[in-house]
């Protein structure tokens, strides 16, 4: 091999220390490390060992009943000064997901009726995941969603106003297509999903949860969602009809995890929302309780 310019002498210093077998062997040693490393770490991903999991609110653990939480309508003070603390009804967040809500009244009541899953426990699974969003995203929130009184439509990994995964769209379509899969919803749901003849379903559907226009199908399949969920609880003999802690935990936690029983958890992920931790299930629960827009989403 001919090595020329300023890299001679190295090259016949290195030969001469009978260091590139050493250096080659490093390399190739990094190398195979790294291909190890990213390994591990996929199969590791495949088998659910570094999911993180939600929280859990303890003093809402389930006994049969809806949990109960105490809320206050304004804000409250700390120390005597500006507030530090306010309920989650007396944020500036809340308040732009109250006027957007309203104005999809009449999307939410369309899906309610084709459903049967009322608009109000549509919308609690779809408040945690905007008070998530604006409570994280705090410039876009100021600049575009605060002054504009809308919802944010996510539409990288979680897609919608709903935050919905696109597999997690694709196992709502299949087990409203199967009726031996214990989350069948019954023959109205399957219908309601189907797909023009020729489309691309990727496409398709990628496009209909991530309409910024039109959010019919957002709460569509988070609808479908709560009735499998609902589905598979009656099955096993546990009425989830008005149970918004089991909905929507489960919604922010997934299928894999519904496995019915008489105490349910109220958990998910962790929001913090006017100073105050909440789990994604508890805030949804408390608005689903509450008297907010009780009168264009009774319960």
């Amino acid at each position: 091999m001919k090595i020329l310019g300023p890299f001679k002498w190295l090259y016949q210093w290195l030969t001469k220390k009978a260091l590139i077998p050493h250096i080659v062997t490093i390399v190739v040693s990094l190398f195979a490390l790294i291909g190890l490393t990213f390994t591990v770490v996929f199969i590791a991903m495949q088998y659910g060992l570094l999911n993180v999991r939600g929280s859990s609110t303890a003093r809402n653990i389930s006994l049969g009943v809806v949990p109960q939480t105490a809320i206050t309508s304004t804000c409250i003070a700390v120390h005597g000064t500006t507030p530090k603390t306010c309920d989650w009804s007396a944020t500036a967040e809340w308040s732009v997901l109250y006027s957007a809500l309203t104005k999809d009244s009449d999307v939410l009541d369309k899906v309610s009726g084709q459903t049967g899953v009322s608009g109000r426990m549509i919308a609690s699974a779809v408040v945690p995941e905007q008070l998530r969003y604006f409570t994280s995203n705090r410039e876009s929130f100021k600049k575009y969603f605060e002054p504009l009184k809308i919802l944010s439509s996510l539409s990288k990994f979680s897609l919608g106003v709903s935050g919905i995964k696109q597999d997690t769209a694709v196992q709502i379509e299949q087990y409203a297509n199967n009726p031996n899969s214990p989350f069948y919803p019954g023959p109205d749901i399957a219908p309601l999903l189907a797909y023009p003849v020729g489309v691309d379903h990727d496409t398709e559907l990628y496009n209909r949860l991530t309409d910024a226009h039109d959010h019919y199908y957002s709460y569509l399949y988070t609808a479908a969602f709560i009735k499998e969920i609902q589905a598979q609880w009656s099955k096993a003999g546990y009425d989830a009809t008005n149970r918004p802690d089991v909905v929507d935990t489960l919604f922010n936690i997934g299928f894999g995890v519904s496995h019915p029983n008489a105490n349910p958890k109220v958990a998910g992920s962790t929001i913090t929302l006017g100073g105050r931790d909440y789990a994604f299930g508890e805030l949804g629960t408390l608005f689903y309780q509450s008297d907010q827009l009780l009168d264009i989403l009774p319960r």
